[in-house]
């Protein structure tokens, strides 16, 4: 007789209690391993996040007009950012009669500039001088808008310096500030607003001047990032006996899986128009 291979009803229900003490072992072992591991994928995503759009706030507020900044509230700020700045003829060159400075006693069309433009300026920029009141530059009272800018004469022609922009219409600016200092700013991107709009998101909103202070944060606005649970913005333009030095101060909380992660960046606003 052939004896038949198999086995017993006792051995499959070892079998089966082994197997169930061998999983219920690995669950104990590599189920808060793998938790963890995603919690932790998770906090780096949200700090990733927050640090991503701290510092590029961070940057457009190193680059902004000099006390261009205004704060209706703790949720929301707004700047004017620049795209290139340097220095203007301040008087005539006695030398080359074809030099053009800047006449800040009476309404101007065109001056030369003196240093190297990061950006040159386009028709529509706009050119800003010596702002040290944190509305001028969003009335107008100290810019005026390029028709043209121009190269250097050609090889052999008297230098006038590396360039020379032309306003149209004529504008008339302050004395400004000691060196001769102006900033361009683009005729794309005049305003910024970064806003905390109470919903879960941070914006950033690029709108034309508005002379009026805001009272309150505007709506809309570009998503910059998500799962903001809150923000704080504090701008003080003179935290110490330096002058023309502010500080902003940007705080930003988000949430996600059930945890909060909260970042603060500061950097310093260079007033000195």
């Amino acid at each position: 007789m052939e004896r038949r291979r198999g086995f017993t009803l006792v051995e499959l229900v070892v079998v089966i209690m082994i197997t169930g003490i061998m999983a219920a072992s690995i669950t104990v072992f590599f189920v808060p391993a793998i938790n963890a591991y995603f919690d932790a994928r998770r906090r780096a995503e949200m700090t990733d996040a927050a640090d991503t759009v701290l510092r590029r706030m961070g940057r457009d507020v190193r680059r902004a007009v000099p006390n261009s900044i205004r704060t209706p509230n703790a949720q929301c700020f707004e700047l004017v950012p620049t795209v290139a700045g340097g220095l203007y003829r301040r008087a005539d060159d006695i030398v080359n009669a074809g030099a053009d400075p800047l006449d800040t006693t009476t309404t101007d069309t065109a001056f030369d500039v003196l240093s190297t433009l990061a950006v040159a300026p386009v028709a529509g920029d706009f050119v800003v001088i010596g702002n040290q009141n944190g509305n001028d530059v969003y009335a107008g009272t100290n810019r005026g808008t390029v028709a043209a800018w121009t190269s250097p004469p050609a090889p052999g022609g008297a230098a006038v310096g590396v360039g020379r922009i032309t306003l149209n219409p004529a504008a008339q600016f302050p004395s400004g500030y000691d060196g001769g200092r102006f900033q361009v700013v683009a005729a794309g991107e005049q305003s910024v607003f970064y806003i905390c709009d109470g919903a879960g998101n941070l914006l950033r909103l690029v709108r034309p001047f508005t002379a009026a202070v805001p009272a309150a944060c505007p709506a809309g606005g570009q998503v910059q990032a998500t799962n903001v649970a809150g923000c704080t913005f504090v701008y003080n333009p003179n935290p110490s006996a330096t002058q023309g030095a502010g500080f902003i101060s940007m705080q930003i909380l988000l949430t996600a899986g059930g945890e909060t992660m909260s970042l603060n960046y500061g950097t310093h606003v260079s007033n000195v128009p």
